[in-house]
């Protein structure tokens, strides 16, 4: 088995990214990356689980995936359609047809979705301004979608924490029955 790859941070500049986004494109990247290493083994009936009355593993991937898509809708200076108010609205509720696989596969692609819009971008559209959410709060292009970002790489720590306490559960609960 080989050396695993530096952080993508540490990978380089990505080709089409304008510079200053750069370290919002690479916390996408690695938040896309540990979605999938943190989730590849985790026991799927353990999705919906709340830890101590903290939010689940399918919380936090349907979260992550949501706050991007609205953020990139901000960005885009979209008003939020119904379907995403909806989709905000369902986070978290357990959903038996909902798997780990689906909510991955979500948020990669709306990771990918934000990497094509930032190549659609210049550094000088990154000042301006942006409306955000229902009282319409000021903030800029470049805020918006470095709040994108943080709060992805946010939740995927929560989301190793979530990960880890449940395996350890499930794991002490297997062995006390034997």
């Amino acid at each position: 088995m080989g050396k695993a790859p530096p952080e993508y941070w540490l990978r380089g500049s990505i080709e089409g990214i304008p510079d200053l986004l750069q370290p919002a494109a690479h916390a996408l990247l690695q938040s896309k990356l540990e979605v999938y290493k943190y989730t590849k083994s985790f026991d799927e009936t353990l999705l919906w689980k709340t830890p101590h009355s903290r939010a689940s593993v399918g919380f936090h991937l349907q979260h992550i995936a949501g706050v991007l898509d609205r953020m990139l809708s901000y960005a885009q200076e979209k008003n939020l359609s119904e379907v995403q108010f909806k989709e905000l609205k369902n986070e978290g509720i357990p959903n038996a047809e909902v798997t780990i696989d689906t909510l991955c596969r979500n948020f990669d692609a709306k990771v990918e979705e934000a990497i094509d819009y930032f190549k659609k971008l210049h550094n000088t559209d990154l000042t301006s301004k942006r409306s955000v959410g229902r009282q319409e709060l000021p903030s800029t292009l470049i805020g918006v979608l470095f709040h994108a970002a943080e709060h992805s790489q946010r939740h995927i720590g929560q989301l190793l924490v979530t990960v880890s306490v449940l395996q350890t559960e499930d794991s002490e609960e297997k062995s006390a029955l034997l």
